[in-house]
């Protein structure tokens, strides 16, 4: 049986948990400071699993001996953002909780795939590729599937259609810099500027790239978690099961997209090995000013933190 460790059991952690225990893809292993925090919230998922006659095992600990030789560890400890704050306003905090995580983890599983979901994510995870020493397919961060999906219901709303029915992709940063690809949306395999004017499309396209702002000031106390939290076992599942799923994810970039050394959102197939390949897409010409933007964001806050953290 697979072995699934997530490192933080606050809402989004949990949520994974739930999810992949849902799924059955293994035994999963709920890692918190707090380890009673931890051990009560994977006590209570293991209780609903058996609601519906599932043999999943969700355990709780403190300790990261109990993580070894984990196939797949997620990463999704962190503070989380309040009403006002964007997401770099997390950087210098985060970076501390995140590269204290990725030393234990490649201490007791040096073979596992990596997937980080602390925000800023595309630091994160590149911060998290330099502390672990991992080979680049090994280290994935979680951004455009949730970004994707939020572009998806804003679409599918305005149409009154099914979720299901509609096809998004977002690449780049995952922030208010995102690439929601407008040309590549399609609605039943039409393209959404047929449907839509232009300045509804633009208004979704904006609502996107602060979707995770707009849910942040509605809750007060917290970020997004649900979809979070499915968004990032979506990815675990292609994996594991070696589903070679195209999905929008954060990782290294060698020339793909124009882009060199940086972790950025662009869509890959996963597979049991990770990132097994980066699919290229073409651009617009304005997807692509838009998307060097980003990418040019992405570089200046990494580059930033790694110089800082350097010295």
């Amino acid at each position: 049986m697979d072995k699934i460790t997530i490192i933080g059991a606050g809402n989004v952690g949990a949520h994974a948990a739930v999810s992949a225990a849902t799924l059955e893809l293994g035994h999963i292993i709920l890692l918190d400071k707090d380890a009673d925090l931890a051990k009560g919230k994977a006590l209570d998922i293991t209780q609903s699993m058996a609601v519906s006659h599932s043999d999943i095992m969700v355990s709780g600990t403190g300790n990261y001996e109990d993580t070894a030789d984990s196939d797949i560890v997620v990463i999704t400890a962190g503070v989380p953002r309040k009403p006002g704050m964007s997401r770099d306003d997390l950087l210098d905090i985060n970076a501390d909780i995140l590269e204290s995580i990725v030393s234990q983890v490649v201490k007791y599983s040096p073979e596992c795939i990596l997937i980080v979901v602390t925000n800023p994510i595309t630091t994160m995870v590149q911060l998290a590729y330099k502390v672990s020493g991992f080979s680049k397919e090994r280290v994935i961060g979680m951004a455009g599937i949730l970004d994707g999906a939020r572009f998806k219901h804003f679409i599918a709303q305005e149409l009154n259609v099914g979720a299901s029915e509609v096809m998004t992709m977002v690449i780049g940063d995952h922030g208010a810099l995102m690439v929601p690809l407008k040309d590549h949306c399609q609605v039943n395999g039409q393209p959404i500027a047929e449907l839509l004017s232009h300045q509804k499309i633009e208004n979704i396209v904006s609502r996107v790239q602060h979707g995770g702002s707009e849910i942040v000031n509605l809750l007060k106390t917290g970020s997004a978690y649900f979809a979070p939290g499915l968004a990032v076992i979506k990815m675990v599942k292609s994996i594991l099961r070696n589903e070679k799923k195209t999905l929008p994810c954060a990782v290294y970039l060698e020339g793909e997209y124009s882009t060199k050394g940086l972790f950025v959102g662009v869509p890959v197939v996963l597979g049991r090995q990770g990132v097994e390949k980066i699919v290229d897409i073409h651009l617009s010409e304005k997807e692509a000013i838009a998307f060097k933007s980003s990418v040019e964001h992405i570089r200046e806050r990494t580059e930033g933190l790694l110089e800082k953290r350097a010295k």
